[in-house]
């Protein structure tokens, strides 16, 4: 039986890159991928990209009201041998569900890369649930700028630090959002200071 994987890291883990490369490796085994990503990520729209620069077009964009079972019913019937979702944070507890059942009712893996939690430090709804149903985790490191292990996503807008605001901000629309991967101590700091922190 085949098993739905949770990769996830903090901001510039790698995450796109480490997506792509496996499709190339499926891909050098004469394997069958399908690509997916949340349409809500409006950075490249239907495209993958990576910070290095290569990216690939997506098979498949998942809009909010998406059943991926029921979209994806013609492909699965085909010699599929790996799915691949980038951005699965963004997904509904419901769709990750769909990605599930695809590993255990036609025997396909399904990879789901994404980062864990949002820059309040909280689970993203798909993230949440990929921890409750995925079967095997693996966390990809960046560091912080302090060189220690980065777990946060800190956001800044217009240079100042945040925790107000949605929840889901696509970084590279405009120059005013960025999110930095810090570690604990940096990403308290940040909360603790009081000459960069934007509480309204």
């Amino acid at each position: 039986m085949s098993k739905l994987y949770f990769r996830y890291g903090a901001m510039n883990c790698g995450k796109s890159t480490a997506l792509l490369q496996t499709a190339y490796n499926y891909e050098q085994n004469n394997k069958t991928v399908i690509l997916l990503k949340p349409k809500i990520d409006t950075k490249c729209k239907n495209h993958i990209e990576s910070r290095l620069g290569i990216n690939r077009k997506v098979d498949l964009l998942i809009n909010q009201e998406d059943n991926i079972l029921y979209m994806l019913n013609d492909l699965l019937k085909n010699n599929i041998s790996c799915i691949l979702v980038d951005e699965s944070q963004f997904l509904l507890s419901s769709q990750i569900e769909d990605l599930w059942k695809i590993t255990k009712l036609y025997n396909i893996p399904v990879i789901c890369y994404g980062i864990k939690t949002n820059f309040k430090g909280e689970l993203f709804e798909g993230s949440k649930r990929l921890l409750e149903l995925a079967d095997e985790f693996a966390e990809l490191i960046t560091i912080c700028p302090c060189g220690k292990r980065a777990k946060f996503n800190a956001r800044f807008v217009n240079g100042k630090f945040t925790t107000i605001g949605n929840d889901i901000l696509i970084d590279g629309k405009s120059d005013e959002v960025r999110y930095v991967p810090m570690c604990g101590k940096c990403f308290l700091d940040q909360l603790n200071s009081n000459n960069n922190y934007i509480t309204e």
